[in-house]
Protein backbone atom coordinates (compact mmCIF):
# COMPACT_ATOMS: atom_id res chain seq x y z
CA UNK A 1 0.00 0.00 0.00
CA UNK A 2 2.77 2.41 0.94
CA UNK A 3 4.77 1.62 -2.21
CA UNK A 4 1.68 2.19 -4.39
CA UNK A 5 1.04 5.60 -2.80
CA UNK A 6 4.70 6.53 -3.12
CA UNK A 7 4.56 5.65 -6.82
CA UNK A 8 1.41 7.75 -7.32
CA UNK A 9 3.02 10.62 -5.41
CA UNK A 10 6.07 10.56 -7.66
CA UNK A 11 3.86 10.28 -10.77
CA UNK A 12 1.85 13.34 -9.73
CA UNK A 13 5.09 15.19 -9.03
CA UNK A 14 6.29 14.44 -12.60
CA UNK A 15 3.05 15.88 -14.00
CA UNK A 16 3.92 19.15 -12.29
CA UNK A 17 0.61 19.93 -10.61
CA UNK A 18 0.43 22.89 -8.22
CA UNK A 19 1.13 21.91 -4.62
CA UNK A 20 -2.48 22.31 -3.43
CA UNK A 21 -3.91 20.33 -6.38
CA UNK A 22 -1.23 17.68 -5.85
CA UNK A 23 -2.27 17.34 -2.18
CA UNK A 24 -5.99 17.20 -2.99
CA UNK A 25 -5.54 14.55 -5.70
CA UNK A 26 -3.27 12.37 -3.56
CA UNK A 27 -5.56 12.63 -0.53
CA UNK A 28 -8.59 11.79 -2.69
CA UNK A 29 -6.82 8.66 -3.93
CA UNK A 30 -6.04 7.67 -0.34
CA UNK A 31 -9.68 8.19 0.68
CA UNK A 32 -11.00 6.12 -2.24
CA UNK A 33 -8.46 3.36 -1.51
CA UNK A 34 -9.47 3.16 2.16
CA UNK A 35 -13.20 3.22 1.34
CA UNK A 36 -12.87 0.48 -1.26
CA UNK A 37 -10.85 -1.72 1.10
CA UNK A 38 -13.35 -1.07 3.89
CA UNK A 39 -16.40 -1.91 1.77
CA UNK A 40 -14.75 -5.13 0.54
CA UNK A 41 -13.81 -5.99 4.13
CA UNK A 42 -17.42 -5.45 5.24
CA UNK A 43 -18.72 -7.61 2.38
CA UNK A 44 -16.48 -10.54 3.25
CA UNK A 45 -16.94 -10.03 6.98
CA UNK A 46 -20.63 -10.83 6.44
CA UNK A 47 -19.59 -13.89 4.43
CA UNK A 48 -17.14 -14.97 7.15
CA UNK A 49 -19.82 -14.51 9.80
CA UNK A 50 -22.23 -16.83 8.03
CA UNK A 51 -19.54 -19.45 7.37
CA UNK A 52 -18.03 -19.33 10.88
CA UNK A 53 -21.38 -19.50 12.66
CA UNK A 54 -22.50 -22.19 10.21
CA UNK A 55 -19.41 -24.24 11.09
CA UNK A 56 -20.03 -23.78 14.82
CA UNK A 57 -23.67 -24.85 14.37
CA UNK A 58 -22.73 -27.80 12.15
CA UNK A 59 -24.18 -26.46 8.89
CA UNK A 60 -22.70 -25.22 5.64
CA UNK A 61 -23.54 -21.54 5.32
CA UNK A 62 -23.43 -19.84 1.88
CA UNK A 63 -22.16 -22.29 -0.75
CA UNK A 64 -24.07 -21.61 -3.98
CA UNK A 65 -23.12 -18.23 -5.49
CA UNK A 66 -19.55 -18.41 -6.72
CA UNK A 67 -16.84 -20.80 -5.57
CA UNK A 68 -17.81 -21.92 -2.03
CA UNK A 69 -20.23 -18.99 -1.93
CA UNK A 70 -17.51 -16.33 -2.29
CA UNK A 71 -19.74 -14.18 -4.50
CA UNK A 72 -22.65 -14.28 -2.05
CA UNK A 73 -21.94 -10.77 -0.63
CA UNK A 74 -22.19 -9.29 -4.14
CA UNK A 75 -25.46 -11.13 -4.76
CA UNK A 76 -26.85 -9.75 -1.48
CA UNK A 77 -25.75 -6.22 -2.45
CA UNK A 78 -27.42 -6.50 -5.85
CA UNK A 79 -30.63 -7.74 -4.22
CA UNK A 80 -30.70 -4.77 -1.82
CA UNK A 81 -30.03 -2.30 -4.64
CA UNK A 82 -32.92 -3.66 -6.71
CA UNK A 83 -35.49 -3.81 -3.90
CA UNK A 84 -37.95 -0.96 -3.46
CA UNK A 85 -37.46 1.45 -0.57
CA UNK A 86 -40.85 1.69 1.13
CA UNK A 87 -41.46 4.85 3.16
CA UNK A 88 -44.19 4.37 5.80
CA UNK A 89 -47.20 6.64 5.68
CA UNK A 90 -46.98 9.65 8.02
CA UNK A 91 -43.18 9.22 8.20
CA UNK A 92 -40.90 12.19 7.58
CA UNK A 93 -39.26 11.35 4.21
CA UNK A 94 -36.27 13.68 4.64
CA UNK A 95 -35.33 12.33 8.09
CA UNK A 96 -36.19 8.79 6.99
CA UNK A 97 -33.49 8.94 4.31
CA UNK A 98 -31.10 11.02 6.45
CA UNK A 99 -30.87 8.48 9.29
CA UNK A 100 -29.00 5.69 7.42
CA UNK A 101 -26.74 8.26 5.74
CA UNK A 102 -25.86 9.77 9.12
CA UNK A 103 -24.97 6.35 10.53
CA UNK A 104 -22.89 5.47 7.47
CA UNK A 105 -21.01 8.78 7.17
CA UNK A 106 -19.97 8.79 10.83
CA UNK A 107 -18.88 5.13 10.59
CA UNK A 108 -16.69 5.84 7.56
CA UNK A 109 -15.34 9.28 8.54
CA UNK A 110 -13.57 7.91 11.63
CA UNK A 111 -11.19 5.96 9.38
CA UNK A 112 -9.59 9.25 8.30
CA UNK A 113 -7.47 9.31 11.48
CA UNK A 114 -6.80 5.56 11.80
CA UNK A 115 -3.12 4.79 11.00
CA UNK A 116 -2.74 1.59 9.00
CA UNK A 117 1.05 1.52 9.25
CA UNK A 118 3.97 3.66 10.32
CA UNK A 119 3.62 6.05 7.38
CA UNK A 120 0.07 5.63 6.05
CA UNK A 121 -2.77 7.62 7.58
CA UNK A 122 -5.12 9.96 5.73
CA UNK A 123 -5.22 12.68 8.42
CA UNK A 124 -2.45 12.53 11.01
CA UNK A 125 -4.04 14.97 13.45
CA UNK A 126 -2.87 15.54 17.02
CA UNK A 127 -6.38 15.20 18.49
CA UNK A 128 -7.15 11.91 16.73
CA UNK A 129 -8.51 10.26 19.88
CA UNK A 130 -10.99 13.10 20.43
CA UNK A 131 -12.00 12.90 16.76
CA UNK A 132 -12.77 9.19 17.19
CA UNK A 133 -14.85 9.78 20.32
CA UNK A 134 -16.75 12.67 18.72
CA UNK A 135 -17.72 10.83 15.54
CA UNK A 136 -18.57 7.52 17.18
CA UNK A 137 -20.88 9.48 19.51
CA UNK A 138 -22.66 10.98 16.49
CA UNK A 139 -23.70 7.56 15.21
CA UNK A 140 -26.41 7.25 17.86
CA UNK A 141 -28.32 10.12 16.23
CA UNK A 142 -28.86 8.02 13.12
CA UNK A 143 -30.41 5.30 15.28
CA UNK A 144 -32.66 7.70 17.21
CA UNK A 145 -33.81 9.52 14.07
CA UNK A 146 -34.55 6.23 12.30
CA UNK A 147 -36.69 4.96 15.16
CA UNK A 148 -38.58 8.22 15.63
CA UNK A 149 -39.24 9.13 12.00
CA UNK A 150 -40.46 5.63 11.05
CA UNK A 151 -43.76 6.30 12.85
CA UNK A 152 -43.69 2.81 14.37
CA UNK A 153 -43.87 1.87 18.04
CA UNK A 154 -41.56 -1.10 17.50
CA UNK A 155 -38.94 1.03 15.76
CA UNK A 156 -39.18 3.76 18.40
CA UNK A 157 -38.80 1.25 21.24
CA UNK A 158 -35.74 -0.25 19.52
CA UNK A 159 -34.24 3.22 19.06
CA UNK A 160 -34.70 4.11 22.73
CA UNK A 161 -33.18 0.82 23.83
CA UNK A 162 -30.24 1.29 21.51
CA UNK A 163 -29.64 4.89 22.54
CA UNK A 164 -29.66 4.08 26.26
CA UNK A 165 -27.33 1.14 25.69
CA UNK A 166 -24.90 3.13 23.56
CA UNK A 167 -24.73 5.97 26.10
CA UNK A 168 -24.14 3.55 28.98
CA UNK A 169 -21.25 1.75 27.31
CA UNK A 170 -19.83 4.83 25.61
CA UNK A 171 -19.07 6.36 29.01
CA UNK A 172 -17.23 3.20 30.11
CA UNK A 173 -15.39 3.11 26.79
CA UNK A 174 -14.41 6.76 27.15
CA UNK A 175 -12.97 6.15 30.62
CA UNK A 176 -11.04 3.16 29.25
CA UNK A 177 -9.50 5.47 26.64
CA UNK A 178 -8.48 7.88 29.41
CA UNK A 179 -6.21 5.08 30.62
CA UNK A 180 -4.80 4.69 27.12
CA UNK A 181 -4.20 8.45 26.97
CA UNK A 182 -2.32 8.33 30.28
CA UNK A 183 -0.17 5.46 29.04
CA UNK A 184 0.51 6.88 25.58
CA UNK A 185 0.91 10.50 26.59
CA UNK A 186 -0.74 11.73 23.38
CA UNK A 187 -4.09 12.06 21.62
CA UNK A 188 -2.49 11.14 18.29
CA UNK A 189 -3.26 7.51 17.40
CA UNK A 190 0.12 7.01 15.73
CA UNK A 191 1.95 8.31 18.81
CA UNK A 192 -0.07 5.96 21.03
CA UNK A 193 1.15 3.04 18.93
CA UNK A 194 4.75 4.29 18.97
CA UNK A 195 4.58 4.53 22.77
CA UNK A 196 4.24 0.73 22.76
CA UNK A 197 7.53 0.22 20.94
CA UNK A 198 9.99 -2.07 22.64
CA UNK A 199 11.97 -5.21 22.18
CA UNK A 200 8.99 -7.54 22.61
CA UNK A 201 5.24 -7.77 23.11
CA UNK A 202 5.76 -6.87 26.77
CA UNK A 203 5.73 -3.21 25.73
CA UNK A 204 2.12 -3.41 24.53
CA UNK A 205 -0.47 -1.61 26.65
CA UNK A 206 -2.66 -4.70 27.03
CA UNK A 207 -0.57 -5.89 30.00
CA UNK A 208 -0.71 -2.85 32.32
CA UNK A 209 -4.20 -1.92 31.04
CA UNK A 210 -5.74 -5.40 30.84
CA UNK A 211 -9.00 -4.54 32.70
CA UNK A 212 -9.41 -1.47 30.47
CA UNK A 213 -8.87 -3.66 27.38
CA UNK A 214 -11.66 -6.01 28.49
CA UNK A 215 -14.00 -3.10 29.18
CA UNK A 216 -13.18 -1.47 25.83
CA UNK A 217 -13.68 -4.58 23.74
CA UNK A 218 -16.87 -5.74 25.47
CA UNK A 219 -18.22 -2.18 25.30
CA UNK A 220 -17.47 -2.34 21.58
CA UNK A 221 -19.79 -5.33 21.31
CA UNK A 222 -22.51 -3.35 23.07
CA UNK A 223 -21.88 -0.17 21.06
CA UNK A 224 -22.42 -2.04 17.79
CA UNK A 225 -25.54 -3.84 19.09
CA UNK A 226 -23.91 -7.21 18.65
CA UNK A 227 -24.81 -10.40 20.51
CA UNK A 228 -25.16 -10.86 23.41
CA UNK A 229 -26.06 -7.14 23.59
CA UNK A 230 -28.47 -7.07 20.63
CA UNK A 231 -31.68 -6.34 22.56
CA UNK A 232 -32.20 -3.28 20.36
CA UNK A 233 -32.83 -5.78 17.55
CA UNK A 234 -34.59 -8.37 19.68
CA UNK A 235 -36.52 -10.23 16.98
CA UNK A 236 -38.66 -12.12 19.50
CA UNK A 237 -39.76 -8.86 21.18
CA UNK A 238 -39.70 -5.90 18.77
CA UNK A 239 -39.37 -7.56 15.34
CA UNK A 240 -36.09 -5.92 14.22
CA UNK A 241 -35.53 -2.80 16.28
CA UNK A 242 -35.00 0.72 14.99
CA UNK A 243 -34.67 -0.29 11.31
CA UNK A 244 -37.80 -2.46 11.15
CA UNK A 245 -39.47 -0.11 8.62
CA UNK A 246 -36.43 0.12 6.32
CA UNK A 247 -36.06 -1.92 3.14
CA UNK A 248 -33.76 -2.14 0.15
CA UNK A 249 -30.52 -0.21 0.14
CA UNK A 250 -31.75 2.05 2.97
CA UNK A 251 -31.58 -0.98 5.25
CA UNK A 252 -28.32 -1.96 3.55
CA UNK A 253 -26.70 1.32 4.66
CA UNK A 254 -27.50 0.54 8.31
CA UNK A 255 -26.09 -2.93 7.75
CA UNK A 256 -22.93 -1.50 6.19
CA UNK A 257 -22.49 1.03 9.02
CA UNK A 258 -22.85 -1.68 11.69
CA UNK A 259 -20.17 -3.90 10.18
CA UNK A 260 -17.89 -0.94 9.46
CA UNK A 261 -18.16 -0.01 13.15
CA UNK A 262 -17.33 -3.58 14.15
CA UNK A 263 -14.18 -3.49 12.04
CA UNK A 264 -13.38 -0.05 13.53
CA UNK A 265 -13.61 -1.44 17.08
CA UNK A 266 -11.15 -4.20 16.18
CA UNK A 267 -8.77 -1.65 14.61
CA UNK A 268 -8.90 0.61 17.68
CA UNK A 269 -8.41 -2.38 20.00
CA UNK A 270 -5.27 -3.32 18.09
CA UNK A 271 -3.96 0.26 18.01
CA UNK A 272 -4.60 1.02 21.67
CA UNK A 273 -3.65 -2.26 23.32
CA UNK A 274 -1.80 -4.58 20.93
CA UNK A 275 0.90 -2.47 19.31
CA UNK A 276 -0.92 -1.64 16.07
CA UNK A 277 1.27 -2.54 13.11
CA UNK A 278 4.16 -3.81 15.28
CA UNK A 279 5.30 -7.39 14.93
CA UNK A 280 4.73 -9.73 17.91
CA UNK A 281 7.96 -11.50 16.90
CA UNK A 282 10.15 -8.45 17.41
CA UNK A 283 12.95 -9.29 19.83
CA UNK A 284 12.68 -13.05 19.30
CA UNK A 285 16.25 -14.45 19.05
CA UNK A 286 17.13 -15.47 15.51
CA UNK A 287 14.33 -13.47 13.88
CA UNK A 288 15.64 -9.94 14.37
CA UNK A 289 16.74 -9.54 10.75
CA UNK A 290 13.82 -11.41 9.14
CA UNK A 291 10.72 -9.88 7.63
CA UNK A 292 8.64 -11.55 10.36
CA UNK A 293 10.08 -9.17 12.94
CA UNK A 294 9.38 -6.09 10.81
CA UNK A 295 6.39 -3.86 11.50
CA UNK A 296 3.82 -3.74 8.69
CA UNK A 297 0.14 -3.40 7.87
CA UNK A 298 0.01 -7.21 7.52
CA UNK A 299 0.51 -7.64 11.26
CA UNK A 300 -2.22 -5.12 12.02
CA UNK A 301 -4.58 -6.89 9.61
CA UNK A 302 -3.91 -10.27 11.24
CA UNK A 303 -4.53 -8.88 14.73
CA UNK A 304 -7.77 -7.28 13.50
CA UNK A 305 -8.84 -10.57 11.91
CA UNK A 306 -8.46 -12.33 15.27
CA UNK A 307 -10.72 -9.84 17.06
CA UNK A 308 -13.19 -9.90 14.17
CA UNK A 309 -13.37 -13.66 14.72
CA UNK A 310 -14.03 -12.97 18.44
CA UNK A 311 -17.06 -10.87 17.43
CA UNK A 312 -18.45 -13.86 15.51
CA UNK A 313 -17.50 -16.30 18.24
CA UNK A 314 -19.41 -14.26 20.82
CA UNK A 315 -22.52 -14.20 18.64
CA UNK A 316 -22.44 -17.97 18.17
CA UNK A 317 -21.77 -18.68 21.85
CA UNK A 318 -23.67 -16.38 24.20
CA UNK A 319 -27.44 -16.05 24.58
CA UNK A 320 -29.02 -12.60 24.47
CA UNK A 321 -28.89 -10.83 27.84
CA UNK A 322 -31.92 -9.26 29.45
CA UNK A 323 -32.04 -5.49 29.11
CA UNK A 324 -31.68 -4.88 32.85
CA UNK A 325 -28.59 -7.11 32.91
CA UNK A 326 -27.03 -5.13 30.08
CA UNK A 327 -27.61 -1.78 31.76
CA UNK A 328 -26.41 -3.07 35.13
CA UNK A 329 -23.17 -4.30 33.54
CA UNK A 330 -22.52 -0.96 31.86
CA UNK A 331 -23.33 1.35 34.78
CA UNK A 332 -22.55 -0.72 37.89
CA UNK A 333 -19.63 -2.88 36.74
CA UNK A 334 -17.71 -1.38 33.83
CA UNK A 335 -17.84 2.25 34.98
CA UNK A 336 -16.44 1.54 38.49
CA UNK A 337 -13.82 -0.83 37.06
CA UNK A 338 -12.48 1.82 34.67
CA UNK A 339 -12.41 4.54 37.35
CA UNK A 340 -10.60 2.26 39.82
CA UNK A 341 -8.05 1.15 37.24
CA UNK A 342 -7.35 4.73 36.16
CA UNK A 343 -6.52 5.45 39.83
CA UNK A 344 -4.30 2.35 39.93
CA UNK A 345 -2.59 3.46 36.73
CA UNK A 346 -1.99 6.90 38.24
CA UNK A 347 -0.26 5.28 41.20
CA UNK A 348 1.85 3.15 38.83
CA UNK A 349 2.89 6.25 36.88
CA UNK A 350 3.76 8.16 40.06
CA UNK A 351 5.74 5.21 41.45
CA UNK A 352 7.36 4.50 38.05
CA UNK A 353 6.22 0.89 38.10
CA UNK A 354 5.89 -1.34 35.02
CA UNK A 355 6.11 0.37 31.62
CA UNK A 356 6.59 3.73 33.37
CA UNK A 357 9.80 2.65 35.08
CA UNK A 358 12.58 5.23 34.66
Amino acid sequence: MNSLLAYLDSLLALIGLPELIHYIVLTSIEVVLVLVLLIIAVAYFTYAERKVIGYMQNRLGPNRVGWYGLLQPFADTLKLLLKEIVVPSNANPFLFYLAPLLSLVTAFAVWAVVPFSEDFVIADIDAGLLFVLALTSMGVYGVIIAGWTSNSKYAFLGAMRSAAQIVAYEIAMGFALVGVLMAGGSLNLGEIVRAQEGTSVLGWFVWPLFPLFLVFFISGLAETNRAPFDVAEGESEIVAGFHVEYSGIAFGLFFLAEYANMILITALTVLFFFGGWMSPLAGVPGLEASFLAQSSFAWMAMKMAFFMFCFLWARATFPRYRYDQIMRLGWKVFLPVTIIWIAVEGVMVAAEVGPWAA
